[in-house]
């Protein structure tokens, strides 16, 4: 079967060819279950609870928290002076249309916030500075 196919204005041609279950891929019946992490509890969360805290984000040169990823700052969550402790969220970016909270690696006073919200930042920019 063939299909045409515009992606960013370039028109491309392609040959699909449709397979039987069992040739190619594996039937869907074959494939691995997903792993699901298991989270200290014992009946796992109902439905509709907040995922768990975000993993504290290392902490850059100087006790700064560095940005996992490239992105677009959101929300602010801390400002100069404040107290946070380990794990707190201070900043969300986000990115493909996927936000990201950052949180705290550690306890500390919060020394300066170098970006505002809209700030397009780079993968390992210091985002916070941490005391």
């Amino acid at each position: 079967m063939k299909l045409k196919i515009t992606v960013h204005g370039v028109a491309y041609e392609v040959d699909v060819e449709v397979l039987d279950p069992g040739e190619g891929f594996p039937a869907s019946s074959s494939l691995p279950k997903p792993r699901v992490k298991n989270h200290k509890s014992s009946g796992g969360a109902p439905a509709g609870t907040p995922p768990p805290a975000p993993a504290p984000t290392s902490a850059g040169p100087g006790g700064g928290v560095a940005s996992p990823i490239a992105g677009t700052v959101v929300e602010i969550k801390c400002k100069a002076g404040d107290n946070v402790t380990e794990g707190q969220v201070l900043l969300v970016i986000e990115a493909m249309k996927m936000k990201t909270s950052i949180a705290a690696p550690t306890a500390g006073k919060v020394k300066n916030v170098p970006i505002a919200v809209g700030d397009t930042v780079r993968e390992s920019q210091t985002l916070v500075e941490l005391e």
